[in-house]
């Protein structure tokens, strides 16, 4: 059989299957949650697989939480409870004044037409209780957080691998 020319990207692939099958190894060891458990990033223009400990994700990856300012968490929670629109933006106007709630708007909006994070805080929180579950319950999943490139409007995916080193594909 003839050996790949030294330039192949079978190579890198390989040490990227490897990288994985480690954290897999890690994650199955695991009996408890814990801040330095792995969570894959992936470049993909560069082919770069980088190990972040779960506690490190906000500080690399900020997520956009203008959905969750205290002004339009509490104008929805007065919708919710059946207080029509203008008595509830009024309400907020007199809580926080009508400067900040027109800011915190205007964020929001800012955000969703140009967002500046790769995910939300929902997405963060999702992951991190799947996780956090999965290792409670013995049957952990190793999370593969995929980058967008450059100049795309896609934000992180985020794949699941199975805690066993199996070579499976990911959920």
């Amino acid at each position: 059989m003839e050996r790949p020319p030294r330039d192949s990207p079978l190579p890198l692939l390989q040490r990227l299957q490897e990288q994985l099958q480690r954290c897999q190894r890690q994650i199955q060891r695991e009996q408890q949650w814990h801040g330095k458990l792995p969570v894959l990033l992936l470049n993909r223009c560069w082919l770069r697989l980088e190990t972040l400990p779960v506690s490190q994700l906000l500080a690399r990856l900020p997520v956009d939480s203008s959905a969750h300012a205290p002004e339009l968490v509490r104008f929805r929670q007065l919708l919710d409870g059946g207080i029509p629109v203008a008595e509830a933006e009024q309400s907020c106007w007199e809580e926080f004044g009508a400067d900040a709630c027109h800011r915190a708007l205007r964020r929001y909006w800012e955000v969703q037409q140009q967002p500046q994070q790769l995910w939300s805080l929902e997405e963060y929180l999702s992951l991190v209780s799947r996780y956090r579950q999965g290792i409670e319950a013995a049957a952990a999943e190793l999370p593969l957080l995929v980058m967008p490139r450059p100049q795309d409007p896609q934000r992180l995916s985020c794949h699941w691998y199975p805690g066993q080193a199996s070579g499976d594909a990911p959920h």
